[in-house]
């Protein structure tokens, strides 16, 4: 049998449930996941191998209208998700009710490329409304595939990774056969600081936070890791201190426990706060954050 190997970028709307998908698909947390909007910033690439196939998937953020060049940036990776995709997963779900994402389905029914329409968290729903969904997604994107799953209850997980073997073009892998993603231990370290940060805070605060890990050293026993959170206006550094600094122990103490887990080894961690003006529209602060603008 001949071996295949592609690209599958997974877009859609923010909550219905991507992150949570890709980690199923991938068998490992490689994108952080919490119930609010824009958790996922920048494409996440994991690599799931085959005797026969390999597939790289891609998450992507949530498809919104920018208010602000770091949002611009976020769908500028949907944008591209479109055109480099060998297989696109489009993925929605039983209870969002958006026409936000009418642009981005238009680009996907001219694109050419073989997709898959993933309605997710089907445990939330009827058959008959389950029907009539598969029908509406028929309708608008007719000549992709329709696949029912849940990827919180791991439902037809096999199912959709089925489908997209099927649509892999043939080749040879991309990438050696133990690699699971292209992203460094600093970027998961990162990712997961932010993560906690997004459960911990509410209103604007997650939005303005960024990471920057300052140092990262690797030891057999413990790595140790220093990070900075940047806020964008001097009035959240407190906040996000909190009163004696319980607040960003809370955060710190939460974000080692799973570094610690993902790393499989103890990890010592310093977290700092500092302000950066307005760096959610600062071209210069974007690109060393790794949102480099085209």
């Amino acid at each position: 049998m001949a071996h295949r190997s592609g690209f599958v970028n997974i877009i859609g709307n923010p909550n219905v449930g991507k992150s949570t998908l890709m980690n199923q698909l991938v068998g490992e947390k490689l994108s952080i996941i919490t119930s609010k909007a824009q958790t996922t910033r920048h494409r996440i690439m994991g690599i799931v191998n085959g005797e026969d196939f390999q597939i790289v998937y891609s998450d992507t953020p949530g498809i919104l209208k920018p208010n602000y060049k770091l949002q611009e940036k976020m769908m500028q990776f949907v944008r591209g998700a479109i055109t480099d995709a060998d297989v696109l997963l489009y993925v929605t779900d039983t209870v969002e009710e958006s026409d936000r994402s009418a642009d981005i389905i238009d680009k996907v029914r001219i694109a050419g490329i073989p997709t898959i329409v993933v309605i997710n968290k089907v445990d939330l729903t009827t058959p008959e409304k389950l029907t009539a969904l598969v029908d509406k997604w028929q309708a608008l994107l007719p000549e992709a595939i329709i696949a029912p799953c849940s990827a919180k209850e791991g439902f037809n997980i096999e199912g959709v990774v089925n489908l997209i073997v099927e649509r892999l073009p043939e080749g040879e892998p991309f990438y050696p056969k133990d690699t699971l993603t292209d992203k460094t231990l600093r970027f998961f370290a990162s990712e997961i600081i932010r993560e906690k940060i997004l459960l911990n805070y509410d209103k604007e605060i997650p939005y303005s936070c960024e990471i920057a890990i300052e140092a990262y050293k690797e030891e057999p026993t413990i790595d140790r890791i220093s990070a900075t959170i940047y806020v964008a206006r001097n009035s959240q550094k407190g906040i996000v201190i909190g009163h004696k600094g319980e607040k960003l122990k809370k955060v710190g103490q939460a974000a080692r426990h799973d570094l610690e887990a993902f790393l499989g080894k103890k990890v010592f961690l310093e977290l700092y706060v500092k302000v950066q003006e307005d760096w959610r529209n600062n071209d210069r602060q974007l690109k060393r954050f790794g949102y480099e603008l085209e």
